[in-house]
């Protein structure tokens, strides 16, 4: 029984020492520092990601309006048969 609670100790605070050193632990080191309800390091880089995500969803939409507008123009020439037959290049 020993020795399995030693092989388990060797191992795990092994683990436990390599997390602590990594960016993860570095992380979660970080996290714990920080008070609660104090902003972050990064917000004001986090607001002006935000607003460009803002902005390229609504770029997004528009796109999309555009796409079914011309859709629905290739789909009414079609029935109407204003396009020609199409030429070989």
């Amino acid at each position: 029984m020993e020795g399995i609670l030693a092989i388990l100790l060797i191992f795990g605070g092994g683990t436990a020492v390599a997390i602590s050193f990594s960016p993860i632990g570095r992380a979660i080191a970080e996290r714990l520092r920080r008070r609660p309800g104090e902003a972050a390091p990064h917000s004001e880089e986090m607001d002006e990601v935000r607003d460009q995500l803002a902005a390229l969803q609504q770029q997004v939409s528009e796109l999309a309006e555009r796409q079914d507008f011309a859709e629905r123009l290739l789909a009414q020439a079609r029935e109407r048969g204003a396009l020609g037959p199409g030429t070989e290049r």
